[in-house]
């Protein structure tokens, strides 16, 4: 440790004594030993706040001061601008030192700014994917003056890019720069959440040469405070409507009493605290309420927001409002907060319904407990509370379930969901086709297949897909063939680049952007006709103007609260998720996590599990012809099982097939019985090996991805196929099912 820390150059040493630590950190002195005597890529995955940035910026800044480089000599890529602002506002002091210059790049920094590099290319810069592809396509003849001498590459946050597209569009942007500048730099990936270290590392390192090494560190004890508590939604009856703590006079509050509501505002109203949702519209109706609530208890209103939709005035005043010491604010936020940025001493992340993932649950409950306290969670539940002639499957608190899961997965097993790996990202190769050409000029059908295909996302990619894929952008006009028989970018093609949105490889959708006054408040998708209201940034707004050719929307603010809506899904939910709410239900363990509403609404559902059934029979009698099915299954598996059931829907008579998330089938059947349905299923597939392909009709055009739009229907049903099923995953449990009988 000694001779690690003697290799750093004095303004890091003196930093190191100036921040009182006695020793350098396990993880600070792994990154150093591998950068310092190897030539590996490195992975390091370490908890939040264990000083990850330090310990790959420490070697690296003391290989700088060693042998300056000629150019940028090191790429910082961040998915969030926020984390790009945020990631290096703790090490100024050691940046200021160093005489190492920190450059922004992305879309909300001033053309000045970047102006600067562009003159003299230096030091660190900082970059999401889609500047670092404005860069690509648009300064194509620049990047060996920007990046001719680049030594390192660090990519934070590494879980949220694995086995996405976006992820894997940086694969493809490092792999050109490497092409252009005659050699692949050495490449860093920071998480506190990686669930297959090796599988990252395979992710991090593709198309580098090099190999990775990937550090161990003892997890450590377990120090979390954390608590869950559930409720039922109440009726608006005259004598719940009223909150104990309010202040106004009379029956008109304005706010029927909700206990689960007002058990969440006591938990943050006099802590600096983050308050997470899974949806942006949760997040939204949720910061009204709060201020609501606010509002008529006479508290004062110290509530903010931060979402994707929000502009970025809003964002970053909840930013810099939870960073400082002497403020209090609280900030009801989605996946936008919980990454690596350091909002200093947070006492509370308080989580509304369970995280989607062990994932997500590890990296926002990292948020809080900085400055050697322990983390701290509350998670609350509400939901509605069940009629006598409820159907079993809304008997079951799924939610907390789920919760409970998280949580016992990673105490018990330290599980974190391993990377997903994508095989056929055809939206990216219909994005990186149009890229690769439009920085090259013109390319022949030959030298474009190889520059794209050697990219390492589409290793997979069969050449016969990818000649269809170009046969339809040519009949559409995305390319053009000249009469040398070359290929350049089309008249379709040209429209796409054109706008800025095409370096972004996420959906994104023509937004309108609202303004009240000077003041932008944000985007949202439908424009309301004049006179209506909607909510946006926790407040209520109504229409006074619209301009619609130009998308903007002018309004007033006024009193009151609204749900809102945007498109988007929830994500994946892995298979072990599942399996250990079943455990849940099956086992008498008590958690000591649960508050005493919560333990009563598991006993409760435990009760119903054990008397109906359905912990020994996956396939449940509901009465009559109707039943329901729990697979105890992933997202990709249960779709797999979902559609096997479809496939057989005639032959046993069924029909009405409904599901919520990954937690039952219900369908009606009117032939056959369970025995013989699940034997039939079970049957086939021993007869022959699951084919996915099989599953996707011809008629289907599965869309999920941004230029989806613009594939050919074929290719998009075996993308599917090939990335959204589960086959051998699907065919195990109905074989397990069918032991059952």
């Amino acid at each position: 440790m000694s001779q690690i820390f003697e290799r750093f150059p004095d303004f890091i040493q003196e930093y190191i004594y100036a921040h009182g630590w006695e020793n350098l950190r396990e993880v600070q002195v792994a990154a150093a030993e591998t950068i310092f005597e190897t030539d590996k890529n490195l992975l390091l995955t370490s908890s939040t706040a264990s000083g990850k940035t330090e310990a790959a910026f420490f070697p690296i800044l003391a290989e700088l001061c060693e042998n300056p480089s000629a150019t940028v000599a090191v790429l910082y890529i961040a998915p969030l601008k926020s984390l790009i602002n945020d990631q290096f506002y703790r090490m100024e002091e050691l940046l200021d030192q160093s005489g190492v210059r920190v450059t922004h790049w992305h879309g909300d920094v001033a053309q000045s700014h970047k102006k600067k590099l562009l003159d003299r290319p230096d030091g660190i810069l900082q970059v999401t994917p889609e500047s670092l592809e404005s860069m690509l396509i648009n300064r194509s003849n620049d990047i060996v003056r920007l990046f001719g001498d680049l030594r390192f590459i660090v990519i934070d946050e590494i879980h949220t890019l694995t086995g996405s597209d976006r992820g894997n569009q940086i694969l493809c942007q490092l792999a050109r720069i490497g092409h252009l500048i005659g050699h692949h730099p050495r490449r860093i990936g920071l998480s506190a959440t990686i669930g297959d270290p090796q599988k990252a590392a395979d992710w991090l390192g593709a198309g580098s040469g090099r190999d990775t090494a990937v550090p161990t560190f003892d997890a450590g004890k377990i120090r979390w405070r954390l608590g869950m508590e559930h409720f039922y939604i109440q009726n608006a009856k005259t004598e719940q409507a009223t909150d104990p703590k309010d202040q106004t006079d009379g029956p008109a509050q304005g706010l029927a009493y909700d206990a689960g509501y007002s058990f969440m505002y006591d938990c943050v109203c006099d802590r600096k605290s983050l308050v997470f949702s899974n949806s942006r519209e949760e997040t939204e109706y949720l910061c009204a309420t709060f201020r609501q609530i606010a509002k008529n208890r006479g508290d004062p209103d110290v509530f903010l927001i931060h979402h994707g939709n929000l502009s970025a005035s809003i964002r970053e005043e909840a930013e810099m409002k939870m960073k400082d010491t002497d403020a209090m604010a609280v900030t009801c936020a989605t996946v936008t907060m919980e990454l690596g940025i350091d909002i200093g001493r947070l006492e509370r992340v308080l989580q509304n319904q369970s995280p989607n993932s062990v994932t997500s649950f590890l990296q926002r409950l990292g948020r809080s407990g900085r400055r050697g306290q322990p983390p701290e969670m509350m998670m609350v539940f509400r939901e509605e509370d069940p009629l006598p002639n409820t159907p079993l499957p809304q008997l079951i608190p799924w939610e907390l379930l789920r919760a409970i899961a998280i949580v016992q997965l990673y105490i018990e097993e330290r599980f974190i969901e391993p990377p997903n790996v994508r095989k056929l990202p055809y939206s990216l190769l219909f994005h990186q086709t149009l890229s690769v050409l439009a920085s090259s000029g013109e390319l022949t059908l030959r030298r474009l297949a190889e520059r794209v295909l050697s990219l390492p996302p589409f290793e997979n990619v069969p050449k016969e897909d990818y000649k269809a894929l170009i046969l339809s952008m040519l009949n559409n006009d995305f390319l053009e063939m000249t009469e040398e028989k070359t290929l350049i970018v089309g008249l379709g093609g040209e429209r796409l680049l054109r706008s800025f949105k095409f370096y972004a490889v996420f959906k994104d959708s023509e937004d309108y952007t609202v303004r009240c006054g000077s003041d932008e408040i944000g985007t949202i998708t439908t424009p309301p006709p004049v006179g209506d209201r909607f909510a946006l940034a926790g407040r209520v707004w109504e229409v006074e103007e619209l301009d619609i050719q130009h998308k903007l929307i002018y309004v007033k603010s006024v009193e009151g609260k609204m749900e809102v809506s945007w498109p988007g899904d929830f994500g994946e939910v892995h298979t072990r998720i599942l399996q250990r709410m079943r455990r849940v239900l099956s086992e008498d363990t008590v958690y000591p996590y649960l508050k005493e509403n919560a333990q009563k609404r598991l006993d409760v559902a435990r009760h119903v599990a054990r008397n109906t059934g359905m912990l020994e029979h996956s396939l449940v009698h509901l009465g009559g012809y109707s039943w329901c099915l729990f697979p105890w299954l992933g997202t990709r598996a249960f779709r797999t099982v979902r559609r096997l059931l479809a496939r057989h829907a005639t032959e046993f008579g069924m029909n009405g097939i409904e599901y919520e998330g990954c937690y039952f089938i219900t369908f009606k059947m009117s032939r056959g019985n369970d025995y013989e349905l699940i034997s039939r299923l079970a049957e086939e597939l021993r007869e022959q090996a699951l084919d996915p392909e099989t599953l996707v009709s011809g008629s289907e055009i599965p869309i999920f991805e941004k230029y989806d739009h613009y594939i050919p229907a074929d290719l998009l049903r075996h993308a599917y196929a090939t990335d959204k099923l589960a086959p051998d995953e699907a065919t195990a449990r109905i074989w397990e099912i069918e032991e059952e009988f």
